[in-house]
C-alpha cells in the first residue's frame, strides 16, 4: 500500500520488524502501548519506513498510552525513590550522568549557542541562533539588567546567558552548574566573548551558593531538577539571595493540568531516559503558589510552549544533521532515543500538553518600587527594544 500517512491503516506499512520476538505486537491489528514502540525502536528491534516524525504524527492511529510493566518497574524502582530522596549525592549523580555525557552530544542539537532551554520567536522563521538570541535578549530586558548590577544565573549550562548579558548589558554575572563539562565550556566561552572580569561560572550545587545578595537572579529551567519536595525551600533561597528591590526570573517547563493518557506515558519516557531526577515540570499553579509562599509578589506570566515546539523542531533538524556523528560516537540506542524525544516532544508542545512558563516577579514587599515596570518589557508581544534602551527606562522613576 506504501508509505502514504493519508490512507493506511496497516503499522507494517510504516514499520519494519527485526526481531521476530516481538513481530506478534505488530501483526495482531490491535493498538500497540507507544511505550513498547518506544523501547523496540530505541533497541533497533524495529525500523520506521520513511521519516519518523512522519510517522508520529499519526500515532494515534496505531498506538495507546496504556502503562506497561516498564513503566511499573521504573516508577516503583528509580521515580519513587528520586523523588523522596533528592539528596545532594544523589542528584549529583544523576544529573552530571545527563549533563557530563558530552559537549558534543548537546552540541549535535543545540547548534552554536549551546542553549538547552526554549528560543523565543517573534516570526516563527528565524533560525535556531536567531530565536535563542531573541531570548537571552529577552530575559535581559525582562529584569531590566542596568551596567554594574550583580545577577546570579541558577543552572546556567554552557554559559551563554553569562557572556550574553556581561557584554551587552554590562552586568557581572555569575552562574551556577553542577555540571563539570558545562562550567569548562561557560568559562571558555566567557573567554572567547572577552567578558572574563564579568562573568564566571562555577561548579556546585545550588545548595551550596554561598548567602549573598544580588540585584537580579535568573533561573532557566533549572528548577525542575530541584524536584518537588524541595522546590518551596529553593524558592525561599532564592528569596533570600535577592536584594529587596531585586527582580527574579524563572523559566519553568511546565505539563497541562488534569491527569493525561499521553502526557503521563510521555512524562515517564522523558523522566526515565531524557531528564531524570527534574520532577518538578508540574502546573502553572503548583509554580505560583510556592512563589507566593516563598515571598515572591507575581509580576507577569508568559506562556511560551509553542516556542518551545519551534525550538525543538529545530534542535530535530540538528540532530539528523549530525546523524553520523552522533553514531560513530554514541551508538544506535542514544541517537534514537533523541530522535524519539525531539520528534515526539514537538507534538507534544504544540498540543498544549507541555509547555513552558517565563515568570517575573519581585519581593512581596510594600517598600519594592513597582513603578519600574511602567513602560518596561513584559510580555514578548511588545515589539523588540535595542539592548541600549532597556538601560534607559529601566532607571526611569
Amino acid at each position: 500500500m506504501g508509505n502514504d500517512p493519508t490512507q493506511s491503516a496497516n503499522i507494517l506499512d510504516y514499520v519494519v520488524v527485526r526481531d521476530q520476538k516481538v513481530a506478534s505486537r505488530y501483526r495482531n491489528g490491535k493498538k500497540i502501548a507507544i511505550a513498547h514502540f518506544v523501547e523496540d525502536y530505541m533497541h533497533g528491534r524495529v525500523d520506521v519506513v520513511g521519516d519518523l516524525q512522519d510517522f508520529i504524527k499519526i500515532r494515534t492511529r496505531f498506538f495507546s498510552y496504556d502503562l506497561t510493566s516498564h513503566h511499573w518497574s521504573f516508577f516503583f524502582r528509580k521515580f519513587i525513590p528520586s523523588v523522596t530522596v533528592h539528596s545532594k549525592s544523589q542528584d549529583e549523580r544523576i544529573i552530571r550522568g545527563h549533563y557530563d555525557r558530552g559537549n558534543d552530544f548537546f552540541g549535535g542539537f543545540l547548534g552554536d549557542r549551546m542553549i538547552y532551554t526554549s528560543a523565543f520567536f517573534r516570526s516563527g522563521n528565524e533560525t535556531l541562533e536567531e530565536a535563542q538570541d531573541n531570548k537571552l535578549d529577552l530575559v535581559c530586558q525582562k529584569l531590566q539588567l542596568k551596567p554594574g548590577e550583580r545577577l546570579l544565573d541558577i543552572g546556567c549550562g554552557w554559559g551563554t546567558l553569562l557572556a550574553h548579558s556581561a557584554k551587552y548589558y554590562g552586568t557581572d554575572s555569575t552562574g551556577i552548574t553542577i555540571a563539570q563539562a558545562g562550567a569548562d565550556y561557560a568559562n571558555a566561552q566567557i573567554e572567547r566573548w572577552g567578558v572574563k572580569n564579568s562573568a564566571r561560572a562555577l561548579r556546585m550545587d545550588y545548595r551550596s551558593i554561598p548567602a549573598d545578595k544580588y540585584d537580579k537572579v535568573s533561573c532557566l529551567e533549572m528548577a525542575e531538577h530541584v524536584g518537588v519536595k524541595n522546590f518551596t525551600k529553593f524558592m525561599r533561597q532564592i528569596n533570600g539571595l535577592l536584594k529587596d528591590d531585586g527582580l527574579f526570573y524563572l523559566q519553568i517547563a511546565g505539563l497541562k493540568a488534569g491527569v493525561h493518557a499521553e502526557s503521563l506515558s510521555w512524562g515517564l519516557f522523558m523522566s526515565e531516559y531524557i531528564f531524570p531526577g527534574a520532577d518538578a515540570s508540574m502546573p502553572l499553579s503548583f509554580v505560583v503558589k510556592r512563589l507566593e509562599k516563598a515571598g515572591f509578589e507575581i509580576h507577569s506570566v508568559e506562556n511560551i510552549g509553542i516556542h518551545y515546539s519551534q525550538t525543538i523542531q529545530l534542535w530535530l533538524h540538528n540532530w539528523r544533521k549530525h546523524e553520523s556523528e552522533i553514531m560513530a560516537a554514541y551508538g544506535q540506542w542514544w541517537y534514537r532515543c533523541w530522535e524519539i524525544f525531539l520528534s515526539w516532544s514537538v507534538d507534544i508542545a504544540k498540543q498544549g500538553n507541555s509547555t513552558c512558563f517565563q515568570i517575573v516577579c519581585n519581593k512581596n514587599l510594600e517598600t519594592f518600587h513597582r513603578r519600574r515596570y511602567f513602560n518596561a518589557v513584559n510580555l514578548g508581544e511588545r515589539d523588540a527594544v535595542g539592548r541600549e534602551e532597556i538601560s534607559s527606562f529601566a532607571t526611569a522613576d
